[in-house]
């Protein structure tokens, strides 16, 4: 936008020398249309400067509540730092809750999102929908209905899958697996298939319950995490 805006610059920069020479009086035109040749360079400025602004709202169950673990060392924590450090304008949130379901987020993310405004959110729910055994249909919907409300609050979401133990079943475990990535493209959002990506099936990472990560796997959540977080910073699709 700038470079188009060059020559523009340049012309009314000559007629505003020309008009002063013939008419000294005429600084008040002179002003105004020095006013009108740097105000899309000013916009642009700021707009480039905003855009890495805003709140980044983490939404999640305890897989990203840091249960069983000092909180400053859960990936959120890691992420906040991450963050202060690269994009500093940008507030980190994490409103995750242990135990969350996608129906109670769904509850919750209305007001949420009201108390918040965030510019993005991290979407990782529906851990505990499997674990339970619950509705795959009614799981898929809360997250659909979720995704939609961040959308129409003019956020980004990200969407962070999940997967389930085989004990759970082969049909019931891959009908879940496949919610996460037929949300993201139907609703266009990007998507990190695994958030356990790398490390599910080796128990050094997890705590005594064997279900939730220890603190040494959180820097690997963090990386799968930022896989599909940095390029939706930047503004990728």
């Amino acid at each position: 936008m700038t470079q188009l805006h060059e020559p523009i610059h340049r012309v009314i920069q000559f007629i505003a020398v020309a008009v002063y020479r013939m008419f000294p009086r005429a600084v008040p035109l002179l002003l105004g249309m020095a006013c009108f040749a740097a105000s899309p360079l000013i916009a642009t400025a700021q707009a480039s400067a905003g855009s890495k602004g805003g709140t980044l709202l983490i939404y999640g169950d305890s897989l990203s509540a840091s249960y069983g673990i000092d909180v400053q060392r859960g990936w959120p924590a890691l992420l906040s730092q991450w963050i202060a450090t690269n994009n500093p304008r940008l507030r980190v949130v994490n409103r995750s809750l242990s135990g969350e379901t996608t129906h109670g987020g769904l509850q919750r993310m209305k007001r949420a999102l009201i108390q918040e405004n965030p510019s993005h959110v991290i979407l990782a729910l529906g851990a505990n929908d499997g674990l339970r055994g619950l509705s795959l249909t009614q799981t898929e919907e809360n997250l659909r209905q979720m995704i939609r409300l961040a959308k129409s609050h003019g956020a980004r979401v990200l969407l962070v899958g999940i997967a389930l133990p085989p004990n759970y079943g082969e049909d019931f475990t891959r009908r879940f697996a496949a919610i996460y990535p037929r949300l993201s493209r139907e609703l266009a959002v990007p998507l990190v298939p695994f958030m356990l990506e790398g490390f599910a099936t080796d128990l050094s990472y997890f705590q005594a319950d064997r279900i939730h990560p220890n603190e040494r796997a959180q820097p690997l959540i963090l990386e799968t995490i930022l896989s599909g977080l940095t390029p939706m910073l930047r503004g990728a699709p």
